[in-house]
């Protein structure tokens, strides 16, 4: 994904009412949209509120509704909503820390309400708790924006600003981070290896936690659902479209073997292709190690194969075998990456620790990969959302995106782990399955 930064709109806001703090000289002013920064994060079992369409729409009070934004440094800020009430009247309430307001709203047009003034102590995330208190006519006020003003100088605030190329789904789902590992130069690779551990507690629906990524596919496991988890594994084809059925036979990836309880299929939306996996009820706390091959068949292809496994266990499981056409080369491009797919889950925190990477040259000899260059996608890099972070740690590189910390790491930066040369695999090819 390439996303660009978006611009900081600057408002006067002399809608506001009487002589409100917002009307402040010289200070900054910025639109906060729900459709790019809120989320459901609390509601009553079975029910359907929620938000559709950039807007609140809810009639149960235990449900409420979080807006995110963050500022650069401590500072005053003042908070107005713009909302609407199509019949009669309802009183919201809003909460921010240990602070408490009563918004009445009042008539069908959109409107600008004052709510009141905070001190944010500082940097970081700012969370803005909607939720209903009383309406005449069973549902309560549609919500679609944050007002934010600040007259402390220089303050920055950021947040997904608009809709523009998709941006709330995106910003809404948060954002990506990646481990690019440093390859041995001059040789070429058949094989990649790495393990991933991810801690009770940090798995929350929507995560991918992509262990061996190359230059055509990916190979990882992911959290379905509460009740679901899978194994996947895809290769990309080499013609470029997100409608998997738009691709010509020609440069279509084709399932040469699959293991046992493995689906074979397709994949589209983010590029199209090959698609494998299996549904399997992977633990967190449990160590699972990856390998990937890479081998070019002489005839203009490339056969790509995963195998998984439990760390201290000696059996590795076949997820699949594609072929992609029109290729022919060796693997490229390792590197692993954490991903919340469910952008209703984009407030919720995932972490992931990649540990012991090897690759296995056409010779036959491994090579241990000690450092990696720590990236994030356009969510991240342009500035929509800040909850990223990388940096090595006691046992491997490690990763950490969503539910908007504050303790940001800048990205594009090389992190080096301890090597553990103890921990080069042994494995006999020639008898994988």
């Amino acid at each position: 994904m390439n996303h660009t930064l978006r611009f900081f709109a600057k408002f006067s806001f002399k809608a506001f009412c009487g002589a409100s703090a917002l009307q402040a000289a010289d200070s900054a002013a910025w639109y906060v949209p729900l459709g790019g920064n809120a989320f459901v994060t609390s509601s009553a079992h079975g029910s359907r509120d929620g938000l559709e369409r950039g807007s609140t729409r809810w009639s149960d009070p235990a449900t409420v509704v979080s807006v995110y934004f963050h500022v650069d440094r401590a500072c005053q800020l003042s908070l107005a909503a713009r909302a609407q009430q199509e019949q009669g009247e309802s009183v919201l309430k809003v909460a921010v820390g240990g602070q408490r307001w009563s918004l009445p709203v009042k008539g069908a047009a959109s409107q600008e309400i004052d709510i009141g003034r905070i001190d944010v102590a500082k940097p970081g995330y700012v969370r803005v708790d909607l939720s209903g208190q009383r309406a005449d006519a069973g549902s309560f006020a549609r919500v679609t924006d944050l007002l934010v003003k600040s007259a402390t100088p220089d303050v920055k605030l950021h947040c997904v600003k608009n809709n523009e190329g998709n941006m709330f789904y995106w910003g809404r789902r948060g954002p990506s981070v990646h481990m690019g590992y440093e390859m041995p130069r001059g040789k070429n690779i058949s094989y990649a290896y790495s393990e991933i551990t991810v801690k009770p507690g940090e798995d929350p629906a929507g995560s991918y936690y992509m262990a061996n990524g190359f230059g055509e596919g990916y190979f990882g496991i992911q959290v379905k659902s509460a009740n679901e988890r899978w194994i996947l594994f895809s290769v990309w084809s080499p013609f470029s479209t997100n409608d998997p059925k738009s691709i010509p036979e020609s440069d279509r990836v084709k399932l040469l073997a699959k293991g046992e309880g493995v689906r074979g299929g397709e994949f589209g939306g983010e590029g199209s292709g090959g698609q494998s996996y299996k549904i399997y009820p992977w633990k967190s706390g449990t160590t699972y190690r990856f390998l990937n091959s890479a081998q070019p068949d002489g005839k203009g292809n490339t056969i790509y194969a995963a195998w998984f496994g439990e760390v201290g266990k000696d059996d590795w499981e076949l997820i699949a075998r594609f072929s992609r056409p029109k290729t022919n080369k060796h693997l490229t491009g390792f590197h692993s990456f954490l991903e919340n797919f469910y952008d209703r889950d984009g407030f919720r925190e995932r972490r992931s620790l990649h540990g012991n990477q090897w690759v296995c040259d056409t010779e036959d000899q491994w090579h241990e990969l000690t450092r990696a260059r720590f990236t994030t996608d356009g969510t991240g890099g342009g500035g929509h959302r800040l909850d990223f972070a990388g940096c090595v740690t006691e046992g491997g590189f490690f990763m950490r995106n969503g539910g908007f910390f504050s303790d940001n790491v800048k990205a594009n930066q090389w992190f080096e782990r301890k090597p553990t040369p103890e921990k080069k695999p042994v494995i006999d090819f020639a008898k994988l399955p």
